[in-house]
């Protein structure tokens, strides 16, 4: 019998405070402001944005006893001081309502860069476009809100990077990010509160909380301590989680740090969905624990932590197609820089997780609204932990791990570490090249001895993706635009 988790209980037990809502924001240069977020022209996708304000007042948490967080991640907290904030949402919807399946992503806004980024959006959007769900970003620390307010790049002031709109963005106002978790509750609670004006009179059944990289510490850290106490959000995308949780509290409050490794509690009652790559698992394997009912891991084989589809391909990719084409003509020819004037030492990775991360956003929202979970995935084979190493195959890949078209029918050896910024490249985007991962194109001769043409490198393009579908690990409606890439190939001409 299906475990039905229950959308419906989520959202009718959700007791985060909710805030003042204004909006749809307009003002100062009239646009959500670049470049605090990927977006690309949604008019082609059949959605809309709008960006909108939240002010009310959110709490910082504390151990309750007070003392050390453990391991297990079964923390009791309690609310302690209060403090008044202003942030923004930016919510990207179906134009047409008919297309809305009741499904809102909520991602807590990647700010690594010293600004807002949405990378799951970046990474899953075309399945979500496809679905018809929507998704909201929100700015809940201080330095992506911070720095929407610059007027213009000065260190000093903590504008790192191009400016902000000063005027549009005015009210905003963030206490520090010991409120970020309440304030990641109450946007969440806003979308049930008020969503006749965040979504436009669209109906939210189900909320899935995402986050990625540093954001996924956030997420770690928010599932063990406050989702207990205010249940906002149905399940969880942990995308790229390192093996401790972030910082409950921090200065200027009393720091209450998280241990390493920091575990997803197990008497939860909403799905956590933890995806890992490469890099991911290397930083993090102190923290692997085992799949359960409400719990999955997936280790991606042949990925990085962030790769060429997240930073050049998906922030225009439209879902017709030629993001898989590019992706793997650039498994052929990658490229070394991240962005202008940035470079690193390798060329980038380009393994694939855009698809499997497809798949684990369908599989988690498909586990919280009719209790189907998604396939048990072996873990990635670790050779060595001192030094750290993989098992690889005789093409240099992974062996284990959910698997993907770039690691069973390889045209390149994939890896998700080893990377670094280029020798005096000072630009900086180059210091996260070692996020990045590698590819190394096989030779003429290496790719000779694997297809004899490019008939037999087609077929097995296309069997090793059927395969994957089949496995659940891809999804159905990507299988058509992978194997195509391949028809569209240069390989084995």
């Amino acid at each position: 019998m299906a475990l039905v988790i229950g959308l419906s209980a989520g959202l009718a037990s959700a007791v985060a405070a909710s805030p003042t809502v204004s909006g749809p924001i307009t003002g100062g240069g009239g646009a959500i402001t670049p470049p605090n977020l990927t977006l690309p022209d949604l008019s082609q996708l059949g959605y809309n944005s709008a960006e909108y304000f939240l002010t009310g007042t959110a709490s910082a948490y504390s151990p309750t006893p007070p003392g050390p967080l453990a391991s297990d991640g079964k923390w009791t907290v309690a609310p302690t001081s209060t403090a008044p904030f202003t942030t923004r949402i930016v919510v990207f919807k179906p134009s047409d309502p008919a297309r809305f399946n009741g499904t809102v992503v909520v991602e807590w806004l990647n700010v690594s860069g010293q600004v807002d980024g949405n990378p799951d959006w970046t990474m899953t959007h075309n399945e979500l476009v496809r679905e018809g769900a929507a998704w909201v970003g929100v700015s809940a620390q201080a330095v992506g809100v911070n720095q929407l307010k610059c007027p213009t790049v000065i260190p000093a002031a903590g504008c790192f990077v191009a400016p902000g709109d000063p005027v549009r963005y005015a009210a905003l106002s963030h206490p520090g990010d010991s409120y970020s978790y309440d304030i990641f509750s109450q946007a969440g609670q806003a979308l049930v509160d008020n969503s006749a004006t965040l979504l436009g009179g669209l109906t939210p059944t189900t909320l899935l909380a995402a986050g990625e990289s540093q954001s996924a510490g956030r997420m770690v850290t928010y599932i063990d301590a406050v989702h207990p106490l205010v249940h906002v959000y149905d399940g969880f995308l942990v995308h790229s989680r390192g093996g401790a949780g972030a910082a409950l509290s921090q200065s200027p409050l009393t720091p209450v740090t998280a241990p390493n490794p920091t575990f997803i509690r197990n008497d939860l009652d909403v799905p956590v969905f933890v995806v890992q790559t490469e890099t991911d698992v290397a930083g993090g394997l102190a923290a692997r624990q085992p799949d359960t009912n409400l719990f999955r891991q997936w280790e991606l084989a042949g990925t990085s932590h962030f790769d060429i589809y997240g930073l050049l391909i998906g922030p225009t990719d439209v879902g017709d197609g030629q993001g898989a084409v590019a992706n793997l003509a650039a498994m052929q020819n990658p490229s070394k820089s991240p962005g202008p004037g940035a470079e690193c030492t390798l060329p980038m990775n380009t393994g694939g997780a855009h698809w499997t991360l497809n798949a684990a956003i369908y599989w988690l929202n498909q586990w919280v609204t009719n209790g189907t979970p998604p396939p048990i995935a072996q873990p990635l084979q670790v050779a060595s932990t001192s030094p750290f190493a993989y098992a690889k195959d005789a093409n240099g890949n992974v062996i284990g791990g959910v698997r993907t078209p770039q690691v069973d029918a390889p045209i390149a050896a994939l890896g998700g570490f080893g990377n670094t910024a280029a020798a005096g490249n000072t630009n900086p985007i180059s210091q996260f090249c070692r996020l990045f991962g590698s590819t190394v194109p096989f030779t003429p001769e290496q790719l000779a001895a694997l297809y004899k043409n490019k008939g037999q490198f087609v077929s097995a393009w296309g069997q090793a993706t059927k395969n994957l579908v089949k496995q659940g690990f891809i999804l159905k409606a990507d299988e058509n635009e992978l194997t195509q890439s391949a028809v569209h190939s240069e390989i084995g001409e």
